[in-house]
């Protein structure tokens, strides 16, 4: 079953992207210590869900150069992402999970610079 579309950043690939990237946070996330829950997991979990809400909140500000402003700051939340790595230091990850983790941000940082670079050549 095909889900409707109201929105047009609902038809963009590094929306859908992003919702699996924060997925795969929350998931891998769930089984961090109890202690960190106000601490690496809040951490890794908002930035993943902000790359998700800054791709939808720019899309709907009208400019080009606008959207490419909040693109900009859904890829300074990918780099943070990218910060679960500390999370194998801390032996709450093995390598293979961040690894995924930064394959999905690595993808998605590029996706989202390139849409950037494109809004401000046609802004």
């Amino acid at each position: 079953m095909t889900q409707q579309r109201f929105f047009g950043f609902e038809k963009l690939e590094i929306y859908h992207e992003s919702v699996e990237l924060a997925a795969l946070v929350y998931r891998l996330t769930a089984a961090f210590p109890a202690d960190e829950r106000f601490g690496l997991t809040n951490q890794l979990r908002r930035a993943a869900t902000s790359v998700t809400l800054n791709i939808a909140e720019g899309s709907g500000r009208g400019t080009k150069r606008d959207f490419a402003h909040f693109l900009m700051q859904a890829r300074g939340s990918v780099y943070e992402v990218v910060g679960a790595v500390l999370s194998v230091r801390l032996e709450y990850l093995q390598p293979k999970q961040a690894h995924t983790v930064s394959e999905q941000a690595q993808s998605i940082s590029a996706k989202i610079t390139a849409l950037a670079r494109n809004l401000k050549a046609e802004a």
